[in-house]
């Protein structure tokens, strides 16, 4: 006798999604920490500078969420990797589900690590002048300009976001291939660190310089955000197919 039922794509996507958010709630616990440690890092200012005068000794620092975003775009890799091991895929197996739908509920959840990354991740510099102003005394030179408008925040978190996520996308990918062979342990470290050297002997433009000016410095939010959302659908398709290749318990 055959059923009648049918399986449904998106509700599957949507359970394992959800089944995700709840079960990984330890890697949003070590965002928290991984922050904090960052604005205890950047409590001494991104940069500084002085002057004295008849007995005065000024000192000015300048406060950035910069290594915030940094150490958000690190734990944005580590997640990535993370979910592709073993035991959260053989967890995928309770459900109805392959290999593309799994990878789907994964994409969504970095989705939201990114969004959630970003967010904090934007609202730390202001944290950074509180904790400066009340608990270390500092005092505010122009208390306007130290907060972002409304637009420069949106712009800015827009920005953050996509760059957690374009991580995560790499951190995804390069999860993926260390399930086929653990040898990608050591090849993509090798293959970077090579790359650095060979560039070096040459004399030119290390690649991963270029790589990084093509993304980060583009000016223009909405070219940048194109370069990124392909870039990031291809490394996903890439993951998937090579996914879709391995043994189903492999």
């Amino acid at each position: 006798m055959m059923s009648l039922s049918t399986i449904n794509t998106a509700k599957v996507v949507k359970q394992q999604y959800r089944l995700k958010l709840k079960s990984n709630i330890d890697a949003f616990s070590s965002l928290v920490w991984i922050q904090l440690l960052a604005i205890l890092f950047s409590l001494g200012g991104v940069a500084s500078q002085g002057t004295h005068s008849e007995g005065m000794s000024i000192s000015i620092k300048y406060f950035s969420a910069d290594m915030v975003i940094a150490f958000t775009m690190i734990w944005g890799l580590v997640t990535a990797i993370t979910i592709t091991t073993k035991p959260y895929r053989y967890y995928d197996f309770s459900f109805v589900t392959n290999r593309v739908t799994s990878s789907l509920s994964n994409i969504i959840y970095l989705i939201t690590a990114s969004l959630i990354g970003g967010v904090t991740a934007m609202l730390a510099k202001g944290l950074l002048i509180i904790i400066g102003y009340f608990f270390l005394g500092f005092q505010l030179l122009d208390g306007q300009s130290q907060f972002l408008d409304a637009r420069d925040f949106v712009v800015g978190l827009i920005a953050c976001v996509l760059y957690i996520f374009f991580i995560s996308s790499i951190g995804y990918l390069i999860g993926t291939l260390v399930q086929v062979s653990r040898l990608f342990i050591l090849v993509v470290p090798v293959l970077f660190v090579g790359s650095l050297f060979l560039d070096g002997m040459l004399g030119r433009e290390p690649l991963m310089m270029k790589t990084l000016q093509f993304y980060f410095t583009e000016p223009s939010l909405l070219v940048f955000t194109i370069k990124v959302v392909i870039s990031s659908a291809l490394l996903f398709a890439t993951a998937i197919s090579i996914l879709n290749r391995m043994e189903v318990r492999k």
